[in-house]
């Protein structure tokens, strides 16, 4: 059997079927009030039979003030339950685990979405062309957010998922506490780096008391922002081997931010290319601080045959996926089943790069299109329709403008 066919039991006692992970993409397919639909059930019904061992599902948010896109699920109170149940099954059906991939934007919130100024570690803001500058946090909103992670998961709990992730990567709020770049705080929230990594750590720990044993625990972290004077990889060990002393189920390692987004492997040299996984030289690195903590590694990976060298080189246990299975929710059976298949994924830019070049960075520019036309992708599906690959990068541009300007006016409403 091939390395990415074979189970993985967790801490808590659950197994995975096999290896291959679906990483978790922000799919924008709530209704209004930030509720999941049936789109999104229609779009998970068709990863659960793709023949990944666990799902994770998109940035689903525990404060609805605060939104990183206008239309992301929502988690505050057990108000959406039935909702939440259905979608948990749609994606189980196929006999996968589905984890709920929990976050809090922090500064990286769509203020046309939330109608709320960004809060933030810190008051500093995304160094990315007209972000707001948000407000730095008390401690008694700290402590609350901490709270309402635990509140998201025990409600994720007894809607029938069978685990959370919590979102600690790409700039978000965990991520910011972490960063020395965002976080300036000189009190117990801040400072050097067992102060920042404070915030993960208690927000894991309420987490787990809200859920208890049995159920899945998971954190997604980044080896380094890739940002100078930004969180590193040497910080970045450490958190790792202060989170492997909690009761944490899998380490999901990805890297970069908004501002640089390595995760899109815009950083990674030839050597990494060449290996597919941009993040798996940190995971090699990293390996012996998390100790018994099973590592997943996502961004790059596409042929079987290097999910198979990285998993019997013991360079990680999980491999994540995420645009692969926009274009192909299949692909994780084509590669259990065919030694030379090869999940490709969309490779979208955009045009007149030689004018655009010259007032705007084209690595930011075709990441974010990257994303966009990903995220149509998944609109496709969660209509019942199949991907598009040869979508132009023009109609991608439209789609987003809808998504994330005219459609976060309309403001929610409030349940």
């Amino acid at each position: 059997m091939s390395a990415i066919g074979q189970p993985l039991e967790l801490a808590c006692g659950q197994t995975l079927a096999n290896r291959l992970m679906k990483a978790g993409l922000s799919e924008q397919l709530s209704d209004r009030e930030h509720a999941p639909t049936r789109a999104l059930e229609q779009l998970y019904d068709r990863w659960g039979r793709g023949g990944c061992g666990l799902i994770i599902t998109g940035n689903v948010t525990v404060d609805r003030r605060h939104m990183a896109e206008p239309r992301n699920v929502a988690i505050e109170d057990d108000r959406d339950r039935d909702r939440l149940h259905r979608w948990a099954r749609a994606g189980q059906r196929g006999g996968t685990r589905v984890w709920v991939q929990l976050n809090h934007p922090g500064r990286q919130a769509n203020p046309l979405a939330g109608r709320t100024r960004p809060v933030a570690p810190s008051a500093v803001a995304l160094d990315v062309p007209g972000a707001p500058r948000p407000r730095a946090l008390t401690v008694g909103e700290i402590e609350a957010i901490v709270e309402r992670f635990a509140t998201a998961a025990a409600i994720v709990k007894d809607a029938g998922f069978d685990g959370v992730q919590l979102h600690g990567a790409h700039g978000y709020l965990i991520s910011q506490f972490l960063s020395p770049l965002a976080n300036l705080r000189d009190d117990d929230w801040g400072g050097d780096l067992d102060r920042r990594m404070r915030f993960p750590v208690e927000v894991l720990r309420a987490v787990r008391a809200a859920v208890g044993d049995g159920f899945a625990v998971g954190i997604k972290l980044n080896s380094a922002d890739f940002q100078r004077g930004g969180f590193t990889e040497d910080e970045s060990e450490h958190v790792v081997a202060r989170l492997a002393r909690e009761r944490i189920d899998l380490i999901e390692i990805s890297g970069g931010t908004f501002e640089k987004p390595a995760m899109m492997g815009s950083v990674a040299r030839q050597s990494t290319r060449d290996r597919e996984a941009y993040f798996l030289t940190y995971a090699e690195r990293v390996r012996a601080h998390a100790g018994t903590v099973p590592l997943a590694v996502t961004g790059g990976f596409r042929s079987r045959s290097a999910m198979d060298q990285a998993l019997a080189d013991d360079a990680c246990d999980v491999i994540g996926m995420g645009r692969p299975l926009c274009v192909d929710p299949e692909a994780a059976h084509r590669l259990l089943s065919d030694a030379g298949h090869y999940a490709a994924a969309g490779t979208p830019r955009v045009s007149a790069r030689s004018l655009l070049g010259r007032v705007v960075d084209l690595h930011a520019a075709d990441a974010l299109l990257d994303v966009q036309w990903h995220t149509d992708q998944i609109h496709r599906i969660a209509a019942g329709r199949d991907p598009d690959p040869a979508r132009s990068w023009w109609r991608t541009i439209a789609t987003t403008a809808h998504r994330n300007g005219l459609a976060a006016l309309s403001r929610p409403r409030r349940g």
